[in-house]
């Protein structure tokens, strides 16, 4: 077992003599090369956790540092997700192709090392590439000079790391803190002559929420705002929605489990439904954000080694999440759903020399536009097979005239939420359940029923009230419809590939 001196460390690290006794010149040195690129990334943090974005949470737990990112770059309010689950996601930020071209669908696929992926080109093009962290392709990484990923899911405390071309070691500490140390380490180590890209993934706050011993009074006395639509009627919802997906998903159902019980735990028994939902709330809300007070903390240290080394004016940094994730909104919990929560990404960046400080972007953003983006910074050309586009100018407040004015999103792993697919606008949303496995793996075999809904967005941002049945928005549909077949197309995403589901569709379209 071996763990890092952290105090040792971290005088290392801040290394106010040795790292910055050249910070002026090391800043003047970095402005005249291509930027170096930081992809902080963490694992099902809602938008709606980041203070920044607004939401019941800001005031009671604020995340100051990940704000002052935004306070100092650009915050995107409306990046989006293609496939909402982790290793899907994932893979299209790697590759910038949607699920149904990078071939991982679901959980149950791994990435093939042979395909191309962002790290590749940036590498080739003279970039010192770095994966430190959270990983969960289940294949090794490729295209990173160095890399130390957590195996699978990886554990909270005493995290096991699996370096390269070496064997697996057990380090003393809580995740987020190791990797942030092992990122730091890897900065300061890294080949100077060259420009880096660096993805530092951060298991938090994936679920179980296993949060450092030094938060546990963290909110400890305070009450967490509900979401309105905690007790939401989904009688308004379609049946290929409101008949499905709740099992071991609903507040209470995930809080009453054992595993998941306030620390100490606590007796809920004889407590009526809706006490028990407001107290699983409490308990789950408060074990998360504990989990993200440690991320915020040590993106705040992230950022404070970028300042003492003259590396931030030349470094391109970015804070997101794999995907959205419901915090008791429509009393869901996870991801997977292409309603709201489920579907946006937090999405920062800070790149002083060309991104306007506290500035804000509502163009349509896909987690497929990550890698093209990384490499026009890097000043490198973007393969053809990337189905994304990048974001440079948008960041620049410079959007192209022809940048997409609607998303499509597709779920195919079909297991506690049905398969489905959609379009999203800047105002509307329209979804087809159509609630078949398709032979993806670790589908379910039950098939479930067929639904629309159809949202707008403006009136209803919460998603509250399903209008596809309302008349007087049949021409929206139509053309929302039309739209989506559209997008299908042109990704190749081609239901003719699955005869059951073409048989609903001459059916239900």
């Amino acid at each position: 077992m071996a763990g890092i001196d952290r105090r040792s460390f971290i005088k290392t690290a801040s290394a106010g003599s040795a790292l910055a006794i050249t910070g002026i010149g090391n800043a003047i040195a970095e402005s005249s090369k291509r930027p170096n690129i930081l992809f902080i990334m963490s694992d099902d943090h809602a938008a709606n956790a980041i203070s920044c974005y607004g939401s019941r949470l800001a005031e009671v737990a604020p995340t100051k540092n990940i704000d002052r990112l935004a306070s100092e770059g650009m915050r995107l309010d409306n990046c989006f997700c293609t496939n909402s689950i982790c290793v899907p996601s994932r893979a299209s930020i790697l590759t910038g192709t949607y699920s149904h071209v990078n071939k991982v669908y679901t959980l149950a696929d791994s990435l093939d090392p042979e395909r191309d992926n962002v790290a590749k080109n940036l590498q080739k093009s003279g970039y010192s590439t770095a994966m430190i962290g959270k990983w969960h392709l289940q294949s090794e990484p490729s295209g990173f000079d160095y890399w130390n990923i957590l195996p699978g899911q990886g554990r909270y405390h005493k995290p096991i790391m699996k370096e390269i071309g070496g064997a697996e070691r057990t380090y003393d500490g809580h995740s987020t803190d190791v990797v942030t140390d092992l990122s730091l380490n890897w900065m300061t180590e890294r080949d100077r002559e060259k420009p880096f890209f660096l993805m530092c993934h951060f298991k938090a706050p994936h679920e179980a929420w296993d949060y450092a011993r030094r938060y546990r009074d963290y909110l400890k006395d305070e009450h967490i705002p509900e979401p309105v639509s905690l007790w939401e009627d989904k009688s308004h919802r379609s049946e290929g929605s409101r008949e499905y997906g709740f099992s071991m998903e609903t507040m209470a159902e995930r809080q009453t489990k054992e595993q998941y019980h306030s620390d100490p735990p606590q007796d809920w028994s004889g407590m009526s439904d809706e006490a028990v939902k407001k107290e699983a709330y409490q308990v789950f809300m408060k074990r998360y954000l504990r989990t993200i007070k440690g991320v915020d903390d040590n993106v705040g240290r992230i950022l404070d080694y970028l300042d003492e080394n003259g590396l931030s004016e030349n470094t391109v940094v970015i804070y997101t999440s794999d995907q959205g994730y419901f915090l008791g909104e429509h009393n869901y919990m996870d991801k997977r759903w292409m309603f709201e929560e489920s579907l946006k990404m937090p999405f920062i960046v800070r790149y002083p020399k060309e991104i306007e400080a506290g500035s804000v972007n509502d163009d349509i953003s896909l987690n497929v536009d990550f890698a093209p983006t990384f490499l026009d910074y890097a000043g490198s050309s973007a393969p053809s097979s990337l189905q994304g586009q990048s974001m440079r100018r948008n960041f620049k407040r410079e959007t192209p005239a022809d940048w997409r004015e609607s998303m499509y999103y597709r779920y195919w792993m079909h297991t506690n939420r049905p398969g489905h697919y959609g379009i999203r606008t800047k105002r509307y949303k329209l979804i087809y359940f159509y609630g078949l496995p398709l032979g993806m793996k670790g589908a379910s075999d039950e098939r479930t029923k067929v639904g629309w809904e159809l949202y707008d967005l403006e009136k209803d941002p919460k998603e509250m009230k399903n209008v596809f049945k309302d008349p007087a928005y049949s021409a929206v549909i139509n053309e929302l419809k039309r739209e989506l077949l559209e997008q299908k197309k042109a990704l190749g995403d081609n239901d003719e590939k699955y005869p059951e589901l073409m048989e609903l569709n001459r059916k239900y379209w």
